[in-house]
């Protein structure tokens, strides 16, 4: 469709019906958010092109902290934050993709060698996501492509999944006739993370942004990871799910992110296996005073965390089927303390000053615990987000004080879309 066609049809309300997936039923301020989108692609990649719009969220973790990685089972949903891109393919091979608020990146659809000057860099996961759909045959060729994100830069929310997720819908729609699931283009964003970009993830994120709605996730069979969507409506439930980002600075985090599944494979190693789904729990109990020798205290602790956190995430699944909410709330405040004790990611070691996820667990717990709500650490951790249920009445109130405390706009208030990586028009 000719860009000023899809202008026109989207004021008018023409993909309402597909919006009510992405956005929820208020669809006139996201209407507007495309069409600005449009308009910039325009400015930027000139008018009167075939274009076509593609959307990927955002997620949330609910449920298994830092188990993915060890082939275990998570909880997570998608979100109602997304990064959107206005998409056209090119006469050549050229691949563009200006990101509002950041400079263009550039490169050839056949140039997919692993560049060590782009780790770290949005360059990289956009080369590894091609080089992963040419792994599986696909050839792909250019395309310009203006994104703009709601998803927060280091807010938890995975923006970077939702990128890899966003380009990988992108390549598998104009180029590989939408031929692979959302699971293969989730797998083929963790590569790009992992190969490309140079960061250790598991698959829970590109997942969660791919599949969409609330799904509970089984990685014990990496290569086919088992996916079930839960009918579950946290809408009626009562209880609002906020994200409090305490803005803590992600960097030179990067060791302190590495050392947990680091630490957990090498417990894992002690038993002869790769990862610690595949080792027996009463196995390892019964080797505790060897395993400290062996890889120290705090990767046992860390592996103690897994066994219950994995288990953790089945009943969790089990009270949302029942329709038992607070029985959930108490295994989501049972994921938290397990977090800060155990596997020890709520501040780093290295910056012992800096303890912002602390303090907003803290204040979580004191106006939470005597209201009912549930909270947790959120994602990664470290200088990350804490994850709050907190019951509607009590809503503004909350509001109002963690943002006294972290900051105008630290607290975000979420809903959990159906859509997961998704082709609007």
């Amino acid at each position: 469709m000719l860009s000023a066609q899809a202008k026109e049809q989207l004021a008018f309300g023409g993909y309402d019906e597909i919006l009510i997936d992405v956005c929820g039923k208020e669809t006139a301020a996201y209407r507007g958010r495309l069409i600005r989108a449009v308009e910039a692609f325009e400015a930027r990649f000139g008018e009167g092109r075939e274009i076509s719009i593609f959307s990927a969220p955002g997620r949330t973790e609910v449920g298994g902290n830092h188990t993915d990685h060890q082939h275990g089972r998570v909880l997570a949903a998608s979100i109602d934050l997304d990064v959107i891109a206005v998409v056209a393919k090119n006469g050549d091979s050229r691949i563009r993709i200006k990101s509002e608020g950041y400079p263009e990146d550039t490169l050839r659809a056949e140039d997919l060698e692993v560049k060590p000057e782009e780790k770290g860099r949005s360059a990289a996961l956009v080369r590894g996501i091609l080089a992963g759909f040419r792994a599986l045959g696909y050839s792909a060729g250019g395309f310009d492509a203006y994104t703009v994100s709601s998803v927060l830069p280091g807010s938890g929310l995975s923006s970077s999944a939702a990128f890899e997720v966003l380009i990988g819908t992108i390549v598998n729609s104009l180029y590989c006739g939408g031929r692979e699931s959302a699971l293969k283009v989730a797998q083929i964003g963790q590569y790009a993370e992992n190969v490309y970009f140079g960061k250790p993830c598991g698959l829970m994120d590109q997942t969660a942004s791919s599949v969409g709605g609330l799904i509970a996730i089984d990685f014990r069979n990496a290569e086919q990871p088992e996916v079930e969507k839960i009918g579950f409506d946290f809408s009626r439930c009562g209880c609002s799910l906020c994200i409090i980002d305490t803005a803590g600075s992600h960097a030179d985090l990067t060791p302190d992110y590495a050392a947990i599944p680091a630490e957990m494979k090498r417990v894992a190693a002690f038993f002869g296996k790769e990862v610690l789904s595949q080792v027996g729990e009463d196995e390892f109990y019964a080797n505790i005073r060897s395993l400290r020798a062996k890889t120290g205290d705090r990767a046992v602790l860390r592996a103690i965390h897994f066994f219950g956190e994995n288990a953790r995430v089945g009943k969790e699944v089990e009270a949302l089927k029942a329709g038992d909410f607070g029985t959930f709330q108490k295994l989501v405040v049972e994921s938290g303390y397990s977090s800060y004790m155990y596997l020890q990611n709520v501040f780093s070691p290295s910056h012992v000053q800096e303890q912002g996820v602390s303090l907003a667990l803290a204040l979580c717990e004191r106006l939470l615990r005597p209201v009912g709500g549930a909270y947790r650490v959120h994602g990664g951790g470290f200088a990350g987000t804490v994850q709050a249920f907190v019951p509607d009445g009590c809503l503004p109130e909350f509001v109002k004080t963690m943002e006294a405390a972290l900051g105008k706009g630290s607290c975000h208030t979420l809903s959990i879309r159906p859509a997961g990586g998704i082709r609007i028009l």
